[in-house]
């Protein structure tokens, strides 16, 4: 359907939303560094967010505007820089490898469901810091159930046809919210009076310890509003994209098989390229929202208070122009060409980029190695996998199946 609007209006169409209104879908690299450079009083990411809201809470940094988004912007960024993300990698190896050690071989097998698994029980680890079995496995089954609400098409068909506000008013999504909310409460609660808070480099224990610029803490509802934002956007996300590069690898038998001999050595630059060229041509999320609270001239068009601005995502990383033959699978374009700013857009840009960025393609390059060195993979079917939209997330229509050796 893009492409159709595409070739008949340009880069610039409109479309009518249910719930949403207007959007104004932009494809020129030039419109879309616009809308990230844009002032942030006027370019509103929060408020192109709303649907959310109901689910993450009104402290969510991605329904956040203006100030309050980078007053929150600023507590979160810490853990997902430097040396601190650097010692997570130990802890995603492990996981990686007792995952991948307990797939079957010789049989076809469907890794989506196995990598979700695998970035909540990072999630679990890094980002809450649970570490009792019986605990572990309390808040592991409730946010299993909530994530399967939140990417479930046919569970989450009633918010775009009720509107946000009004779902989160059904008695059963108010029952599976109470509970998720009831145990990260506890973990907010047991970590506040934890006595070896200084030692521990999870998220949550980072969160305890931050404070606003006026030196206040983070209150609970923050912290757990914060909590299922990093949840949400790292979980299904990273798990999809990981999937979505072995599809596209074991398609291309040359590419897996150079990527299996760096591995080997103290390179990374092929798997780097790998996951940019997966993120280019397989993007978990197909567009970007900003909703203007001024008119504003973009790509010579006026465009009205109220009305959502989206860059395509999916658009952009198709543009012959920058990217030759852009269907093609070719992690070689990025070897000797890093991703430009407004044409590689997977995170978004701007002061919205995802804070988790660095995290993702750290934590995909963690599994993608351990799952290489570990096992001889080939497709299930030869045919490649069609996208399938699964809720918001662009998933594989057969969940990545493949046979392991």
């Amino acid at each position: 359907m893009l492409y159709a609007c595409q070739d008949r209006y340009g880069d610039v169409f409109t479309l009518k939303i249910v719930h949403e209104g207007t959007w104004v879908m932009l494809a020129d690299p030039e419109a879309i560094k616009q809308v990230f450079t844009g002032d942030p009083r006027v370019f509103h990411a929060g408020e192109g967010n709303q649907i959310l809201e109901p689910f993450l809470g009104r402290n969510s940094v991605l329904v956040l505007d203006e100030k309050p988004h980078m007053s929150q912007r600023k507590l979160l960024l810490p853990p997902f820089h430097g040396e601190r993300m650097q010692d997570y990698g130990k802890t995603m190896s492990e996981i990686a490898a007792r995952e991948i050690d307990s797939w079957p071989t010789g049989v076809p097998y469907k890794l989506r469901p196995r990598m979700q698994a695998m970035t909540l029980e990072i999630i679990l680890r890094t980002v809450f810091g649970v570490r009792d079995g019986e605990r572990l496995a309390e808040l592991r089954d409730a946010l299993r159930d909530f994530l399967d609400f939140g990417t479930n098409p046919l569970q989450i068909l009633p918010v775009f046809l009720l509107g946000p506000a009004r779902m989160r008013r059904l008695p059963w999504v108010r029952r599976l919210l109470d509970k998720v909310d009831a145990l990260i409460y506890r973990e907010i609660a047991e970590r506040r009076t934890a006595g070896d808070l200084d030692e521990r480099d999870d998220i949550l224990s980072l969160l305890v310890g931050a404070r606003h610029e006026g030196g206040s803490p983070m209150s609970d509802e923050e912290m757990r509003d914060e909590l299922l934002t990093l949840l949400v956007a790292g979980h299904e996300t990273t798990a999809t994209s990981l999937s979505w590069a072995v599809e596209r690898l074991v398609r291309h038998p040359d590419k897996l098989e150079r990527l299996r001999a760096e591995a080997s050595t103290d390179s990374e630059d092929y798997l780097t390229a790998t996951i940019q060229e997966t993120l280019r041509l397989r993007p978990v999320i197909s567009i970007v929202i900003r909703r203007l609270t001024e008119a504003v001239e973009i790509a010579g068009y006026e465009l009205p208070a109220g009305v959502s601005v989206t860059p395509s995502v999916y658009l952009a990383h198709r543009n012959p122009e920058i990217y030759p033959e852009p269907d093609r699978f070719l992690p070689e374009r990025f070897l000797d060409n890093p991703p430009g700013t407004y044409t590689w857009i997977p995170f978004g840009g701007g002061v919205r980029r995802c804070l988790g960025a660095s995290f993702a393609q750290f934590e995909m390059a963690v599994v993608l190695k351990e799952l290489v060195r570990r096992h001889a993979i080939r497709p299930a079917n030869p045919e490649p996998e069609r996208v399938f939209r699964r809720a918001i997330t662009e998933t594989p229509r057969h969940d990545a199946e493949v046979i392991l050796g």
